[in-house]
This record gives C-alpha cells, structure tokens and sequence, in this order.
C-alpha cells in the first residue's frame, strides 16, 4: 500500500527501470542543473478508462514574485514514467514532455490505450532531479457495475486561514477520486491576523495567480491528497474574484483561467482560450456513477435585485424571473443531454453553491441567499424536472458555505405537497472561516424553518462517499481545529442513499 510518506519521498531513478532520454535531452538537462524542481508535487485527474491526465509543474523557488518558481526562462525536458507497481518494476508507459516557460513550465501528460480499472504509478524526471511517486487510477470498463466508487469531496482552501490537513486525512483513506468544488485558492489579500503567511498581495495577474497556486502547492498535506489519487476540479468565485458573476474584467479572468489551467491535472479540451474555459464535463465511472461536474460562476446572469450577492427577501421578484440561468443555455442543454442518456445507477452533481431551498432568516420573515440556486429558481426548476422526467438517481454534490449539510431538493419548494427529486451532500470547507463550531446558536432555528435539511456540523473536513449499484454511504468527516496542524477526523454525521429513494437514512 502506498503510504503518504512513500509519496512524499520518491523511489528510485528512472533509468534504474530502464528508460533512458535521447541524447538531446540529457545535454539540455546538464545545461544548467535545477535544484529540486518537484516542489510543488505530482497530481492526475481525469480518469477514463483507458486513461487520465498525470501533472507536474516544475519550481524550485515557488514563491518568486514574477510567479514561475524560480525557473529559467528556458524549455526543460520532463520524463514520465507509468508503471503497475510502485517499485516501476513493470513500466507500461513511458516519454517525454516539454515544460516551457509560457505554461510556467506546467506538464500535462493525457494518457489513453491503458486497461481499464486499474491501479497505476507514476513519476516524473527533470535535470536529474525525480519527483515523488503518485497513484493513479482508470475508470471501469463502460457498462461495469461490479466495482464501486470511493469518492471524496471537499471545497475552499484558503491558505491564511489554517492547515490544510483535511487533505491529509482524505489521502488516507485511499479513495478511488477526489472532487474539488471550488476555491481553490483565495484570491485576497494579505489578513490582518492569519494563522499562515502567504506569499504576494491580491491576485489580479498571471504572476499573482500562479503565485497563488504554487504556494498551495507546497504544502505537504495537498500534496498527499494529490499524490494518493486523481482528482476532479471545478471553480468557485475565489479562483478568480470574490462573488464575481460574468463581471471580471476579460483580461483578469483570462490570468486567472490560464493560471488554474497550468496548475491542475486538466485536459486539452479544458485548455483556455483568452478568457473563455470550458470546465463543465462528465467523468464516468462504468455504468454505477456519472459525475456531471457544472461551472456555475462562467455563465450565470447577473445578480437579481441590484446586483445584490447577500440575502434577499420577498420583494426580490427577479429572482423567480423564467429566464433567469445560473448555468446558461449551452450548459444547461448539455446537462439536459446527460440526463437524458445516462444508463448508471447514480447521476452525480458536483458544483458550487446551495441548490437547495433555504430560508436564512430566523422568525416569520423569510430570505435567501442571491448567490446560490435560490437567486436562479427557474434554473433549478427546469433541473429538478428534469430529473424527476428521466427517474434519475441525482446527487447533488456542493461547496461554498463552510460547513456540512445534507437535505433534500424538492421538484418546486414553493409547494408544500412538492416531493423530493434528488438528495443534496453540502461539504465544509479546508480551512475557510477557521475551526468553526459543531453546532451555531441559531443552528436548531434554521434546521426547523427548513425541514428538508436533515444534518448540519459547522467544522472544516470532507465528505466521504462509497457508491455502489445497491447503495451510496456517506460520512461526514470532521476536524475539531485547522489553526493548528495535524487534527485528527472524525465522522459528525452518516447517512445511507438508496436507488430509487431520493432520501437521507441514517447509517
């Protein structure tokens, strides 16, 4: 079993395994020899089943104002290697890439042709210098429902505001993916009083973005998560702009979309081109999962009521407006498609903000959050008919708020008598808004007002999940403390899906 100080420590050379560069490609590694190029760690993603995407960017001063990592400015050839043991005694693939300085020497290795269902290792070599070792997996064969999907979930990593060890805790339980959904990084300025220090002030260019995403990349907790096995990303507002809504300036958004390329495991298709990336795709999992990964930031109109992205009461009439799209229609009638077609046991939905209804405002009066589902109704609407029309088995999987929920979407809250179409498994964050508590003072009045949420924990961790053709399990996992290192993770909360049962059981 790959242990995550395996991972954080290397194997041998590559040529012990028997790969050797052309001869042009050793000369311009001896050129000018680069001291500890792999700081910023390994990664895959993207799995299918006769592939994914392997990823290394190359720094050896990751925190360089100018946010290339202390690298030349100069091309540097990278071997790769992938192998069916950790020891690379069986190497089944092997090349090599070019790191250039316009991709802040970032490698993305797209691999097909490999078997399905397979575990694999893999590892990378530049100026004589070998990275640490990383996991990797392929999806099950198309149609294959005999091997479930141990997926975890988290979102919002703000670097000041404590240690990233949910990441840790994750690693090591050895999922077979792990969802990011969104936040990234945090775009912010220096605080007043963080628990760590970060690296340059707000990012609003290509040298802060990268900046930005090297420093996360340092650390030793995202780097074992990273390294353990592939992931699945999406953006929220901070990997770009606090609450931003289609309304940052082209040339910021197309820094930020090129940084976010570079740095994650991605492939060609989620290339950016100027400001415009297309992140919404879907990552199947034989015939038992289909993860159905949504941007709802790129295209969603802009705030109803004056542009307002805080809470919103009855007099905000906008907000129910038909038109309104917080997906847009190209995405919308993509997913639509998906729906339509998909012949697994379960339809996943990973994105970004609250879809479910709630009220946030304790007592008779009655208000909701602008920025999430509840300021785009009829986009939730048309999505929760759609499910119901199709008899999918929909799980709705967000980020955003800082703290664990889990409920349930109604084919319309506005009726009382509406019945459920789908669950929703909301996920804490990394570190953002710091440890956090169990329970808040107003938590039992929220949970009343709204009796479709069933579970609440206001602590940072992850979401653990075990998804079969019988049933999804699901662990809530929970640290006491981010403003200091090494929290142990607890389970706050269990609950049990079953096909055909858009309900919470508890487990």
């Amino acid at each position: 079993m790959l242990t995550r100080r395996a991972l954080l420590a290397g194997s041998a050379s590559l040529a012990v395994a028997g790969v050797t560069a052309p001869r042009a490609v050793r000369a311009a590694a001896r050129r000018a020899p680069l001291r500890d190029p792999f700081r910023l760690g390994v990664a895959s993603g993207e799995p299918a089943p006769d592939g994914m995407v392997l990823w290394t960017r190359l720094a050896t001063d990751p925190p360089a104002p100018d946010g290339l990592g202390g690298m030349p400015r100069r091309p540097v050839p990278v071997e790769w290697q992938l192998a069916e043991d950790e020891n690379f005694r069986h190497v089944v693939r092997h090349g090599t890439e070019t790191a250039r300085p316009e991709a802040a020497h970032s490698v993305h290795v797209e691999l097909e042709g490999l078997e399905p269902g397979a575990e694999y290792f893999y590892r990378f070599r530049a100026a004589g210098e070998l990275s640490e070792t990383g996991r990797t997996l392929t999806a099950p064969a198309p149609g294959s429902r005999s091997r479930a999907l141990n997926l975890s979930f988290t979102s919002c990593a703000d670097y000041q505001s404590g240690y990233f060890t949910a990441y840790s805790r994750m690693a090591e339980d050895h999922p077979d993916l792990i969802a990011f959904l969104g936040d990234y990084i945090y775009e912010y300025g220096d605080y007043e009083h963080p628990v760590r220090d970060q690296a340059g002030g707000e990012c609003l260019d290509l040298a802060g973005y990268r900046l930005r995403h090297a420093q996360h990349k340092t650390d030793p907790d995202l780097r074992a998560a990273h390294a353990i096995a592939p992931w699945a990303v999406v953006w929220d507002d901070h990997d770009v702009r606090n609450a931003w809504a289609g309304d940052v300036p082209r040339k910021r958004r197309a820094a930020a979309f090129r940084a976010y390329y570079e740095n994650m495991p991605l492939r060609r298709a989620q290339r950016p081109v100027g400001a415009a990336l297309r992140l919404y795709r879907s990552i199947r999992w034989g015939a038992v999962a289909n993860l159905h990964l949504l941007d709802t930031r790129q295209y969603r109109d802009p705030y109803a009521c004056a542009g307002r992205s805080g809470t919103v009461g009855p007099d905000c009439a906008e907000r129910l407006a038909p038109a309104r799209t917080i997906l847009g229609q190209e995405q919308q009638t993509w997913l639509d498609a998906q729906l339509r077609e998909s012949r697994a046991t379960w339809d996943l939905l990973g994105q970004q903000v609250f879809m479910m209804e709630m009220d946030w405002v304790r007592g008779p009066a009655r208000g909701w959050s602008n920025e999430g589902w509840d300021g785009y109704v009829a986009s939730r609407d048309h999505l929760a008919a759609t499910v119901g029309a199709h008899r999918r088995n929909a799980v709705v999987l967000t980020g955003d708020v800082h703290s664990h929920w889990a409920g349930q979407i109604s084919r319309d809250h506005r009726d009382p008598g509406s019945k459920p179409v789908a669950v929703e498994l909301v996920t804490t964050s990394v570190t953002s808004a710091g440890d956090g508590l169990d329970e808040y003072p107003d938590t039992p009045d929220l949970l009343a007002e709204n009796p479709h949420v069933r579970f609440f924990n206001g602590r940072r961790g992850y979401v653990r999940t075990r998804i079969s053709r019988r049933e999804m399990k699901v662990d809530f996992r929970s640290l006491a403390y981010v403003t200091r290192p090494d929290a142990p993770a607890r389970t706050s909360g269990s609950f049990v899906i079953e096909p055909g049962d858009p309900a919470l059981n508890p487990a």
